[in-house]
């Protein structure tokens, strides 16, 4: 099409069959696209494209646009494969991926393994085995929005060593016992603004790893899944930083926990500045968590090194629990300080399950406010010397 900015996978080959295979159609197209200005990529509606793994990749030219109004669906090998990532985007500034359509990642191919063969299988050779959906590497500047993704083998859509990320207005969606099925998983990911969106998994709703800083989550509901996670952080002894962290106006439900914090032992490195605030959760495990000892084997060494965990917030959070209404295990050599409690209010999701008391280990701050059940005021004072050791973990990170 001469003299247009518009490209539909179509005139470039794409059947839209959902059987033949339009891979070839697809790079066509984004090839093409890569050297207009302001192009627009155009899946339309009412087609569905199979899709074999492949890497749309840059540099293009900025404000390019994938516009996803029918279906993309992966091949049922797809799911069993090796492969790290299905829909692999890299080296982008500028761009944007929306629209009214499908990404769909059929992992329920891979769902129906045993949980004991699946974490023999992580073990022995990493989560390399099912592949993330949508993957965007050193991309800047980018915004997916409108989208819907669905029934990914592993993550559905994760950001890596990108800065400048908008998401607004998609929905994510998988079974509950889809096994590590994460909603949104930023890692080495900076300026981030997650809002107004639905995501139900069988992970965490998002997932924030290390080198991400500067993060906002609001407007978000997350049903079912593990909740919004910062971590695991720190495994295999390694450095793990993370800052600027804020959970606002957030719902939860059906879920194992509300919002947490978890971190491998033996870790080094920080997470500080987090806040979660006006979360809403219903029949959740338990909502507060802060777990310094998490391990998803078997078994896992006790470690006397930890990442510091400091300056954490949570205010008005209500709801029900299933369980228990807050957790908080911190590490013997390397407590949680700077932890602030502001009008919680919890209860038993069930009326005549008796009520269990919060649980805080090793865990400093301060509480203000409503707290209900009064076993939530179960922090610590610091002393001089902890705070003196937390700052010198800080500093590890180079904020």
């Amino acid at each position: 099409m001469p003299h247009s900015n518009k490209f539909n996978i179509l005139f470039f080959g794409a059947t839209g069959d959902g059987v033949a295979d339009d891979s070839k159609a697809f790079k066509a197209a984004w090839k093409a696209a890569c050297l207009v200005p302001r192009a627009t990529i155009e899946l339309p509606s009412e087609f569905k494209f199979l899709v074999r793994p492949i890497t749309l990749q840059g540099p293009c030219m900025p404000h390019l646009v994938l516009q996803i109004d029918g279906t993309i669906v992966a091949p049922s090998s797809v799911a069993k494969s090796n492969l790290y990532q299905w829909i692999n985007i890299k080296w982008l500034h500028d761009f944007t991926l929306q629209g009214s359509g499908t990404v769909d990642g059929q992992g329920f191919v891979v769902w129906n393994i045993s949980e004991s063969h699946h974490i023999e299988k992580e073990t022995k050779y990493g989560s390399s085995m099912r592949p993330t959906v949508i993957r965007l590497y050193k991309c800047y500047n980018v915004t997916v929005r409108n989208v819907r993704i669905i029934n990914s083998p592993l993550c559905h859509l994760k950001f890596d060593s990108s800065q400048g990320v908008k998401v607004k207005n998609i929905t994510i969606s998988s079974p509950k016992d889809s096994p590590n099925t994460d909603g949104i998983h930023l890692q080495n990911t900076r300026d981030v603004e997650i809002k107004h969106s639905d995501i139900g998994c069988g992970d965490d709703c998002v997932s924030i790893q290390t080198g991400c800083s500067n993060v906002h989550i609001h407007h978000l509901r997350c049903s079912p899944g593990h909740g919004i996670s910062v971590g695991g952080l720190g495994k295999g002894s390694s450095l793990a930083c993370v800052s600027n962290i804020s959970v606002n106006s957030v719902t939860v439900q059906n879920a194992l926990s509300g919002v947490r914090i978890k971190t491998w032992q033996g870790g080094v490195g920080s997470v500080r500045n987090v806040s979660f605030s006006n979360v809403q959760v219903v029949d959740v495990d338990v909502p507060i968590v802060i777990d310094q000892y998490y391990c998803n084997r078997r078994a896992c060494r006790n470690r006397t090194d930890a990442v510091a965990i400091s300056e954490v917030t949570y205010k008005k959070i209500s709801g029900t629990y299933r369980f228990r209404p807050m957790n908080l295990a911190c590490s013997d050599g390397m407590p949680c300080t700077g932890v602030a409690l502001r009008d919680i209010e919890l209860s038993p999701a069930n009326e005549t399950q008796v009520p269990r008391e919060a649980f805080c280990w090793q865990s400093y701050g301060e509480s203000q406010g409503l707290l209900h059940p009064l076993s939530l005021g179960c922090l610590q004072r610091p002393t001089r010397l902890m705070k003196a050791q937390m700052k010198s973990h800080n500093d590890t990170c180079y904020y």
